[in-house]
């Protein structure tokens, strides 16, 4: 039996909005004809919020986190933070059975040790996501973490590791179990990943969507190419972490020089709703 409760009907339509398509493997607790879907083929209205159609050749990219009242997702750098409510909790397993992946930094899987699989009712091996680690630098180690032994169990799909040329060293073990690594080596300005092409080569590889769960560094950047995100899903937990802790706060932006060089919001969001999950409050919005 899972420890993942169901959803009401009300917050599932209240997510449904902000979601892709629902795969034709998944199960739910409803009839397929009721569940609602949402509709790709026209722009949102301002009297009604539909969601948002991912850019030809990109994957549908939800961006979502759990975060205190002060904005931090983890007490310190390093320290593994549950934030998340049970009925939050199960808003997450819910969302893992709409996407085709989860993606998470190297940093998150190592600090976290998360699973990346979707333990909603019913869920088979067939809605299971794929998991996906963006681990540029070789830090991840697939033997003994959650992710691997799930894979190895059946009770998730294998991982995929994101990492560049540079780097990579085929590891045998991970290709086992039907995982697989994934290269990408065009880079940002700051020598990161480009975010572009790393949507670009896993929608070529058939992930027509992926839900990012973290961490900060990669919850920040994306915050600030709203281009490639079309939905943000953000829990927040009543409780103020304080300082030291580990926060998302993408970094501000700056007008030309010849506007006076004045600060700038990091970023907006469009078409706010929220909804109470147990004691924690969700908020589902979009990118500006």
């Amino acid at each position: 039996m899972s420890d993942v409760q169901r959803l009401e009907e009300d917050a599932l339509r209240h997510l449904t909005a902000y979601l892709p398509p629902m795969p034709s493997s998944t199960h739910t607790d409803q009839d397929p004809s009721t569940v609602p879907q949402p509709e790709l083929s026209h722009a949102p209205s301002s009297s009604q919020t539909t969601a948002a159609a991912a850019p030809t050749g990109l994957p549908f990219v939800t961006l979502t986190y759990a975060a205190s009242l002060d904005s931090m997702i983890a007490l310190a750098p390093g320290a593994r933070t549950s934030l998340s409510g049970a009925e939050s909790k199960a808003m997450t397993h819910y969302l893992r059975l709409r996407h085709d992946a989860i993606l998470v930094g190297a940093v998150t899987a190592a600090v976290d040790d998360p699973g990346l699989n979707c333990r909603y009712p019913d869920a088979t091996i067939l809605d299971q996501p794929r998991p996906i680690i963006v681990d540029p630098n070789g830090r991840w180690k697939g033997m003994g973490k959650k992710a691997y032994q799930l894979a190895a169990e059946g009770e998730g799909q294998a991982p995929w590791v994101v990492t560049t040329s540079q780097t990579f060293e085929k590891k045998s073990r991970l290709q086992d179990i039907d995982g697989d690594y994934v290269i990408v080596d065009e880079k940002d300005a700051d020598g990161a990943i480009e975010w572009y092409a790393l949507l670009r080569t896993l929608f070529v590889r058939g992930i027509k969507s992926v839900m990012i769960e973290g961490g900060a560094t990669v919850i920040n950047s994306l915050l600030a190419q709203p281009n490639l995100v079309n939905a943000v899903i953000i829990t927040i937990a009543p409780t103020f972490l304080g300082s030291g802790g580990v926060a998302v706060s993408p970094a501000a932006t700056q007008t030309p020089a010849d506007g006076g060089g004045q600060r700038t919001n990091a970023a907006w969001l469009d078409q706010p709703s929220w909804k109470q999950f147990g004691n924690d409050v969700v908020l589902c919005a979009r990118l500006r």
